[in-house]
């Protein structure tokens, strides 16, 4: 009878922190109801700015910071190798692809671009103008180590 009890008041004080903090639930919907479909905000604006952006993390694939609105990459053609293949980097003065987007799954090097790289927004993405859906306090590891060091020549 005891722990039935103690079952009982512990099932119903869960109940209530759950009541009290459905009020304080945020989400991305804002205020539409669930039942509801909200009214898209606008496509934020592709950055379009060629201007080489910094990676967050090691072994990240680098951002595209221009748009490919309109770039065809299927199985017969992909628009990226126009400017970032071998042959063109020279020409187009864009970053040539890794040499790892080479490589098969055996680490053999073939003198073309390996199926499994060929689709390049598998991996990489262009950025947009959007404000950010939810607040984010990330720091990157290059400020952490700038931190770490400043922190030890003080003392």
């Amino acid at each position: 009878m005891k722990r039935f009890a103690i079952s009982l008041i512990a099932a119903a004080s869960l109940l209530v922190a759950a009541a009290a903090a459905e009020d304080n639930i945020s989400t991305l919907r804002e205020t539409t109801p669930l039942a509801e479909n909200a009214t898209p905000h606008p496509m934020p604006k592709p950055v379009n700015t060629d201007i080489r952006q910094v990676r967050n993390y090691p072994e990240q694939p680098p951002l595209i910071p221009h748009t490919i609105e309109g770039y065809q990459i299927d199985m017969n053609s992909n628009k990226c190798l126009t400017c970032h293949s071998r042959t063109a980097v020279e020409v187009s003065q864009a970053p040539m692809i890794s040499i790892t987007h080479f490589m098969n799954r055996e680490n053999q090097f073939l003198a073309s671009v390996t199926p499994r790289r060929y689709f390049c927004n598998q991996c990489h993405v262009p950025q947009t103008d959007a404000r950010p859906l939810v607040e984010n306090d990330f720091v990157d590891v290059d400020s952490v180590i700038d931190y770490v060091k400043a922190k030890e020549g003080a003392n």
